[in-house]
């Protein structure tokens, strides 16, 4: 499901669960490891996908046949994949090689860099349009980067957008050609590392505190999250959801 490429000091980890990297309780506790993991093995990260894809978000389907305990775990790994992106020791950059919609994005938002593939790839938050409502940290870092005004267009509609769209508002940090993706996200990771280690490290800490202190307490909302996917309107809204999925094909 993940795929470790060593590149000198950064490490790069590599969504790798065909077709779409669907976010499946497994390769959400993986990549949840690997984050952790990564400190010992590496100065920065870089979390990257293959060509056209990053992530097609939470694997509704497989999440729609648990019960509660099981989607609760699930919820659980889930704030501690994305906490521990937004406290990591180390830089972090979200190589967005294409399609990144929900919980796509929703990984990328607390890296320290977001480096996408320029092109008709969509990425956004639509929670509102599959029938959830946003936990308040993942809120809290969409606020952190677009500010509050543009996080609340951008949520209540709950609308995909595109990545020209996305580098406008600063949901992305930088466009590059789809096949330069990984490589632009390592290049930025070996700036930050050329530079003074300590200082780079202490002026980063204090930068981002204020992310981190938003999931400090993110368990106290996992409950709210889970009433809220067994809500009849939001099973309604998910189930319909795959079904249009399997129409497809």
């Amino acid at each position: 499901m993940l795929t470790h490429i060593q590149h000198d000091r950064i490490l790069e980890v590599r969504l790798n669960r065909p077709p779409v990297n669907a976010l499946s309780p497994e390769l959400i506790a993986a990549l949840r490891a690997a984050v952790a993991e990564a400190p010992a093995r590496a100065d920065a990260l870089v979390i990257s996908a293959g060509p056209g894809l990053f992530s097609a978000g939470l694997d509704v389907p497989t999440l729609l046949t648990l019960d509660r305990d099981r989607m609760r775990a699930v919820w659980i790994d889930f704030f501690g994949l994305i906490g521990g992106v937004a406290a990591s020791p180390i830089p972090t950059v979200a190589a967005i090689t294409g399609h990144s919609p929900a919980g796509g994005t929703v990984v990328a938002l607390n890296c320290d860099y977001r480096v996408m593939a320029d092109g008709p790839f969509k990425l956004g938050l639509n929670e509102t349009q599959v029938g959830l409502a946003l936990p308040p940290a993942i809120l809290g870092s969409l606020q952190r980067l677009l500010g509050r005004h543009a996080a609340e267009r951008h949520i209540v509609a709950g609308n995909m957008i595109d990545a020209a769209a996305a580098r406008a508002i600063g949901l992305v940090d930088e466009l590059v050609a789809p096949e330069r993706v990984i490589e632009r996200a390592i290049e930025w990771c070996q700036f930050h590392l050329s530079l003074p280690r300590r200082a780079m490290s202490v002026n980063r800490a204090s930068a981002r505190a204020d992310l981190v202190a938003l999931y400090s307490g993110a368990d106290a909302h996992i409950d709210d999250f889970v009433d809220g996917w067994f809500h009849p309107e939001s099973q309604a809204v998910l189930h319909q959801l795959v079904a249009r999925l399997k129409a497809r094909g």
